[in-house]
């Protein structure tokens, strides 16, 4: 039987992380290269992504930083040929990039809303659907992590954005049924739930002392996360310790979503 140790290490593996120039993005990367794999950061701005590559490197970690756009189909086939190319193969994928529109929904225009779909979404099922191909090629079976949100669970509070959590929902759902069709393969689809953490997403509204405020209260823990708080989640989806674990969402919220 394998040790707690040995369950949860990644030596020896290839991960890509989507939207790893900043924010949760580069935590998730580091978290799994603090576990052993090797990871390739992707991002639209090659300079942030490969910032995120080299703290890696300098960790004594192999990365390799690539620019892509998730909802260009042809540069997201490219970049996953790149990085089976380059590490010769691909165990996990962290499908991490996303966008978002606030305000009341009857104030989002039609193009807002299909921004935030083409990233949230349909890039969410590219990478998912170029990263399995790999995956089914090379028949080792693979982790698919995709990062949903609280608000893929309840209404938006106390900031509105309805397109939004109706991407993460479907990303809750699309998990689902992506981990029934992929079982077969060996492939495992699970999603991580986060509430509100600091990033480039949240430092707009997380600066307003009463919308901090607000959320803090309504967090039964009391304050928002914080970003280490992510790291055993995302190792867990990607390592042996979930072997037995797909189609579920982990709601890393401080209790938001028990209420």
């Amino acid at each position: 039987m394998p040790t707690v140790q040995e369950l949860f290490d990644l030596s020896g593996r290839v991960a890509l992380v989507t939207g790893a120039g900043s924010g949760l993005g580069a935590v998730f990367a580091g978290a799994l290269a603090e576990a052993g794999a090797s990871v390739v950061c992707v991002g639209r701005r090659l300079e942030r992504v490969q910032e995120t590559a080299n703290r890696l490197a300098d960790g004594g970690r192999q990365s390799l930083a690539l620019a892509a756009d998730v909802t260009d189909e042809a540069a997201v086939v490219g970049m996953f040929a790149d990085a089976v190319e380059h590490f010769g193969k691909l165990d996990i994928l962290v499908n991490n990039a996303g966008t978002a529109v606030a305000g009341p929904p009857e104030t989002i225009g039609l193009a807002d809303w299909q921004r935030v779909v083409d990233v949230n979404l349909t890039g969410v099922f590219l990478c998912a659907r170029e990263a399995v191909k790999a995956m089914i090629a090379a028949g080792r079976g693979g982790r698919i992590i995709n990062i949903a949100s609280i608000l893929g669970a309840v209404a938006s509070e106390p900031v509105p954005a309805a397109a939004y959590n109706a991407t993460k929902g479907a990303v809750v759902n699309l998990t689902r049924d992506l981990a029934v069709h992929w079982a077969p393969r060996g492939i495992l689809v699970n999603a991580i739930g986060p509430a509100y953490f600091p990033s480039e997403m949240t430092d707009a509204f997380l600066a307003l002392p009463e919308m901090r405020q607000e959320i803090e209260r309504r967090t039964p823990l009391g304050r928002i996360g914080r970003p280490e708080e992510l790291k055993g989640a995302v190792v867990f989806f990607a390592s042996d310790a979930s072997s037995y674990v797909t189609g579920q969402t982990l709601y890393v919220d401080g209790g938001w979503t028990a209420w």
